[in-house]
């Protein structure tokens, strides 16, 4: 689907500045910044204010478009809502980021298969550190 057609069917004004961060978005593999969106935009040649970026990511995630993770000291990571949860590992060296699917629906079966608890609701903030399989070889 065209990014147009995505921003209409969401009921958004269409603009070059939201398309241009929806495909930015829909490039990465993993969750980024508003500050790296900006320094794609500038290093494309395309101009954008970062407040313009910072507002319509708030937008997106408040139309469920994208998540916005909570990565400490005031930082936040979005990414395109493919209705997948997931985490981010980080290493700790070389700070290459693998994104994992969550654990927490086994978690969830094993809870209840040994204690017949449903759990209802979960709040889940989940930040792992620690090397990759190439600085830990190098360790």
């Amino acid at each position: 689907m065209k990014v147009e057609e995505f921003l209409k069917l969401n009921n958004m004004k269409i603009t070059k500045g939201r398309i241009r961060i929806i495909e930015i978005l829909k490039e990465s593999n993993v969750g980024v910044t508003a500050e790296y969106i900006y320094d794609k935009c500038i290093k494309s040649s395309y101009n954008i204010d970062l407040s313009t970026i910072y507002r319509n990511l708030e937008l997106f995630n408040n139309k469920g478009i994208v998540d916005k993770f909570d990565i400490g000291d005031g930082t936040y990571k979005y990414v395109i809502n493919s209705n997948r949860h997931t985490h981010l590992l980080e290493c700790t060296l070389c700070h290459k980021e693998v994104e994992i699917d969550c654990p927490i629906q086994q978690l969830e079966q094993i809870i209840k298969n040994k204690t017949g608890f449903s759990l209802e609701e979960q709040e889940v903030s989940l930040k792992f550190k620690g090397l990759c399989k190439d600085c830990g070889i190098k360790k």
